[in-house]
């Protein structure tokens, strides 16, 4: 069999300093189909181990991870330039993640009564086979585990084709996880063009698909899943709002705004995005914001004291430039930054647009990358319109003290996650993902040990 495009390899370049660090050669056709032989191979006995069996296992993986967790930290950090001291903190969490499943997740497989008059009909949760896993390169960790240990615990095999500037960290990765014991098959690595996902997609071997990545990627792998009548989870792209009220713990909002916007250089799907700020505190809140902003430190990601590091690729850092350039044409306020950092790294000064109206480009498109841009409200329900006014729909945040009113307004937010006093942030207790563009489906909690699951009808004695 041949190679599925003329390019050869995938490269990964250091964005601190554009250097080239990895080179990871494609693999052919027959070297993907190897891999699927293998992952429907470690289907048939994965799915026959105990659920016991398989929690240990993945329990094993957490020890398996802190044992390399310098290593796995240093190579995110050199690869797509997330600051040492939040990589560290990304490998941590999915060792976390591994002892919570291993702990619950047995739990959440067991069988589930129905209402039927005899007592006599449950649900049955079954593996579906090898899951497809396209994945980004924002949490390259993170983003494939907090999928792929949910399906693991419920008896399903993974195969990763993970983005070709993390290719280091993908078989890193796989290389921990053989440490920890997971037979061959039940963990995949493939290295492939769109050609080569193309073709898995439509193999039989593959069961389910899962991406996360931006829109356009999930309208066309979601577009291949449908054709190949196969399920797909999508978590797509985000512009979420964060809304700040008039009776808001103002120095309490400040603080989570600029976690949750400039934490990984911006480059987070469920990120606050759009400060929806109501007029009557519009003014103090920037002027907090701003001078906060101010303080975060740029620099070389391998500094314990930077905060912002590097964007990841120079492409998107072109793109964003252009995004608020456009939204400066269009009347918004430049209160902070609003160019690149001269240098031979990828970097984004930190920026601030104020003024920003619905119809402005950081509005309407999601700035993936180091930008705020703050959003005066009139009140409470235009506050709501605003936030609902967006192809997106992955989180929102409010900040205020009347929780009753928080909660009628959650009612109506559409968004996949709603965080009272408090950003945004992943957790295997509750369940992620969004709807219109930013996709369906959902990851973690319970939900994401059944997503990939048949929901089996088991009847027993039916008469009549």
């Amino acid at each position: 069999m041949t190679a599925f495009s003329s390019h050869t390899h995938a490269v990964s370049i250091n964005p601190a300093n554009g250097e080239a660090i990895g080179h990871y050669p494609y693999q052919s056709e027959a070297d993907l189909d190897a891999v699927l032989t293998r992952a429907a191979g470690g289907f048939a006995h994965w799915r026959r181990t105990a659920v016991s069996e398989r929690a240990g296992l993945i329990l094993a993986l957490a020890s398996a991870i802190r044992d390399n967790a310098a290593a796995m930290a240093r190579m995110i950090t050199l690869e797509m330039g997330k600051p040492l001291a939040q990589a560290r903190g990304e490998v941590e969490k999915c060792a976390q993640l591994c002892e919570w499943y291993a702990a619950q997740g047995p739990g959440m497989l067991s069988a589930e009564s129905t209402l039927v008059e005899n007592g006599k009909a449950r649900i049955e949760y079954r593996p579906l086979g090898p899951i497809l896993a396209v994945m980004p390169w924002n949490f390259p960790v993170w983003q494939v585990l907090r999928g792929a240990v949910p399906a693991l615990i419920a008896g399903n095999t993974y195969v990763l084709k993970h983005a070709p500037n993390v290719m280091g960290s993908a078989y890193l990765l796989l290389d921990v996880i053989k440490q920890a014991g997971l037979p061959e098959g039940v963990f995949e690595v493939i290295n492939v063009t769109p050609d080569g996902v193309s073709q898995a997609i439509k193999d039989p071997r593959i069961a389910a698909v899962t991406l996360t990545g931006s829109v356009r990627a999930g309208m066309a792998i979601g577009a291949q899943a449908g054709a190949a009548l196969k399920k797909c989870v999508l978590e797509l792209g985000g512009s979420d709002p964060f809304i700040v009220l008039n009776d808001a713990n103002l120095d309490e909002a400040v603080k989570a705004a600029v976690i949750g916007r400039y934490a990984n250089t911006g480059q987070v799907c469920a990120a606050a995005k759009r400060l929806i700020v109501e007029q009557g505190v519009v003014d103090a809140f920037t002027e907090k914001f701003v001078e906060a902003t101010r303080q975060l430190v740029m620099g070389d990601p391998l500094s314990e004291q930077t905060y912002l590091g590097p964007m990841a690729r120079f492409d998107l850092r072109d793109e964003l430039d252009e995004q608020v350039q456009a939204t400066l044409a269009e009347g918004a306020t430049l209160l902070l930054g609003g160019h690149k950092a001269e240098g031979a790294g990828n970097y984004y000064a930190p920026t601030v647009l104020a003024d920003v109206t619905d119809q402005m480009t950081s509005f309407r498109q999601e700035l993936f990358g180091p930008v705020a841009s703050i959003i005066t409200a009139r009140d409470a329900r235009h506050a709501l319109e605003l936030a609902n006014d967006s192809e997106f729909g992955l989180a929102s945040t409010i900040y205020t003290q009347d929780l009753e009113l928080a909660a009628q307004l959650t009612e109506e937010l559409d968004t996949g996650g709603v965080f009272i006093n408090g950003y945004c942030a992943s957790d295997p207790r509750v369940t992620f993902g969004g709807v219109k563009k930013s996709g369906f489906g959902r990851e973690l909690s319970h939900f994401g040990v059944r997503e990939f699951c048949n929901a089996q009808t088991v009847w027993l004695d039916r008469r009549g």
